[in-house]
């Protein structure tokens, strides 16, 4: 049986790696990866539009892997409208790179309830096999950790070289050209950063929990016994 203090750090790694997967399983359905401000470009250039008047022109738009909506301002005010990312907007965008951020994090929900099974095991037994201990929960932590890293730097690199943003704004945009005055990753972004992170702190811990801290030994005073002792 495990020790006190290695089944603590192994049930907290277990409790880390499930906050984890219901982290990433959050981020990948709630639509709030970016944020952003679109200008309708060619209605401003029609009315030849000055600082003060762009404020009619200027919309908004937020999007996640799956879905997300805008608000076009083409001075006739605002209209909403939601759209999918899947089936019909993903051949406008680069779909190799999309399903491969998608891909990547359903990888890091399977080695993250993986790296769960694996802290419990360690919590409550000492297994036999070294695949089975700490090294195979360390193991499936850095995997998990590793491809939610991925994922992150594959969507960055989707909105920066790819310019994302832009291409879901002008999507099915017949008449009008929008450009993108701002954007900003939002919480689901950071909350896969913070999955990531997480599986960081549990590698640290499993770490911890393979130091031998040298046990604390009380002296014991030697009894002499001298023959004036015994007289009395």
């Amino acid at each position: 049986m495990p020790g006190c203090f290695k089944k603590t750090l192994f049930a907290l790694a277990s409790l880390i790696s499930f906050v984890s997967f219901i982290l990433i399983v959050v981020a990948m359905g709630t639509p709030k990866w970016m944020t952003g401000k679109i200008l309708c470009k060619t209605g401003a250039d029609l009315v030849n539009a000055t600082d003060p008047e762009l404020v009619k022109f200027i919309g908004e738009i937020y999007y996640g892997l799956f879905r997300g909506g805008k608000i076009r301002q083409c001075g006739l005010g605002g209209r909403r409208s939601k759209f999918t990312i899947f089936p019909h907007m993903v051949k406008k965008l680069n779909t190799g790179l999309h399903v491969m951020i998608i891909m990547f994090l359903c990888v890091a929900i399977f080695f993250s309830l993986v790296s769960f099974g694996f802290c419990i095991l360690n919590a409550i037994k000492v297994p036999y096999r070294a695949i089975n201990g700490p090294a195979g929960a360390c193991l499936w932590n850095f995997l998990a950790g590793g491809f939610v890293v991925l994922a992150v730097t594959s969507f960055m690199a989707a909105v920066k070289l790819h310019h994302l943003t832009e291409r879901i704004a002008n999507f099915r945009e017949n008449l009008f050209q929008f450009v993108i005055l701002e954007e900003h990753f939002e919480d689901c972004f950071w909350i896969c950063v913070a999955s990531a992170t997480a599986h960081g702190v549990n590698l640290l811990l499993i770490a911890i929990s393979g130091i031998h801290f040298p046990k604390i030994k009380t002296k014991t005073e030697e009894v002499n016994v001298t023959a004036e002792d015994i007289m009395y």
